[in-house]
């Protein structure tokens, strides 16, 4: 191989600056301009005229070969109109034909150009961007570099036009998970939590299945994470099907609302979660830093045996040492301490237990809400907090992978049966069988 004199090397700005040859620039005509900003913004050229092929074609097709008279026409040339076709996030104008049915009836659509015209393709971007954290202010700066020509004429970029677009599309989306059948889901864990958006509360259901599929179940908007707000939801959950006659575990965080709510649809002896991550994190706030890792070791050292009288024991314990020193911090545990060993006295063990023994499938999702509603600044009303909180909860569940443990989960749902069923009054209580990780 020859070498290569300093004096042929091109540097990138000079090949940048080369005009294009005569022969390439006359076979591609008036796309030459278009091909020296890019390869994507000679694509879109093409693609522009290709279109315009396309509905020229249609045009013949109903109207015969111009110059030419046709007895047997369906319609007649009637001039051309502005039109426009989403490309790259953007609305692009091109100049669309006109045609009118010979009997008189009136325009005829051309089914070529109503291909291209939806403007779905265009809100499914601007909503893809939203979710990814773009403000409208930022959107037109994303834009792909489809040419100076296509881009000057360009519109529905601007923050007002994305602003639009967005608000329609995340309403769909509030539409689409509000209104979700649910009568073929069998549940074996129902967790509900609450998120702050601006001035308002809303409370989301996520629910997971026997197969271990995670199910974003609906929301409600109130102005606290009160009784009614979710006793709102759960019973819309009910409305639109979901059978909970079998029973589910419902896991929370511990507000006193959410577990009056869950007793007040679902019944007294639906077994209930305290979450312990929220459990832990309140006792130890109580606490002073030199006590923290201490009392956290046993905490977790208890909550991950297996035996439910001998960890219901080591709490108690805890509690007592507490008591003089830190009253605070032993209130903080009693207080709703056995249903924190639900999960162990229904026995789940394994990567179950680690997954529904505390409400981190649902702040996965909660975080996915935060994140699409991070850009708004002032909150208008409920139905506006609804709308992104709807839009991430379905942006979340395309992320969704099966939980840890779902192998058990059948028998997850056979055990808390039989705790409903043992609980009954009159009934001779038994032992739950314990569910052992494969």
């Amino acid at each position: 191989m020859g070498t290569v004199s300093p004096g042929q090397v091109v540097t990138a700005d000079q090949a940048a600056g080369r005009e294009l040859s005569p022969r390439v620039q006359e076979a591609l005509g008036g796309l030459a301009g278009a091909a020296k900003e890019g390869l994507l913004a000679l694509s879109v050229g093409v693609g522009l005229g290709v279109l315009q092929e396309l509905m020229g074609e249609e045009v013949d097709e109903l109207c015969g070969p111009r110059g030419r008279h046709d007895p047997g026409r369906a319609a007649f040339r009637h001039g051309s109109g502005k039109g426009s076709v989403t490309l790259g996030g953007r609305r692009v104008p091109v100049s669309k034909p006109r045609v009118r049915a010979k009997d008189g009836s009136g325009e005829l659509p051309l089914s070529s150009y109503q291909h291209f015209v939806s403007r779905d393709p265009l809100a499914g971007v601007v909503l893809e961007r939203m979710l990814a954290g773009v403000s409208t202010r930022r959107y037109r700066r994303l834009q792909e570099p489809v040419g100076s020509q296509v881009e000057t004429g360009a519109r529905s970029t601007s923050k007002s036009s994305v602003s639009r677009t967005f608000v329609a599309r995340t309403k769909v989306a509030l539409s689409e998970l509000l209104a979700r059948r649910l009568d073929d889901v069998r549940l074996a864990v129902l967790m509900i939590d609450g998120i702050t958006l601006g001035e308002h509360i809303c409370v989301v259901a996520l629910g997971i299945s026997t197969q271990g599929v995670k199910l974003p179940l609906g929301l409600w908007e109130g102005s606290s994470e009160n009784k009614s707000v979710a006793t709102a939801l759960i019973s819309d959950l009910v409305d639109r099907g979901l059978d909970t006659e079998q029973g589910v575990l419902c896991v929370l965080d511990g507000a006193k609302a959410l577990r009056a709510a869950v007793t007040a649809v679902l019944g007294a002896r639906t077994p209930i979660q305290r979450c312990i991550r929220h459990k832990e994190r309140n006792v130890l706030d109580h606490l002073p830093d030199q006590l923290r890792e201490s009392v956290k070791s046993r905490l977790r050292g208890a909550w991950a045996l297996d035996d439910y009288e001998q960890a219901l024991g080591q709490l108690r314990k805890l509690a007592a040492e507490l008591e003089r020193s830190h009253p605070g911090a032993a209130a903080s545990l009693r207080e709703g301490m056995a249903e924190t060993l639900t999960v162990i006295k229904l026995g789940v063990t394994g990567k179950l237990k680690q997954t529904v023994e505390s409400t981190n499938p649902i702040e996965s999702m909660m975080e996915c809400i935060s994140r699409t509603a991070r850009n708004v600044k002032r909150w208008q009303s409920g139905e506006m907090a609804m709308r992104p909180a709807a839009a991430g909860m379905l942006e979340a569940e395309q992320q969704f992978r099966r939980v840890k443990g779902y192998a058990e989960l059948a028998q997850l749902a056979i055990a808390v049966e039989q705790h409903i069923t043992a609980t009954k009054p009159g009934t001779a209580t038994s032992r739950t069988p314990a569910i052992v990780a494969a």
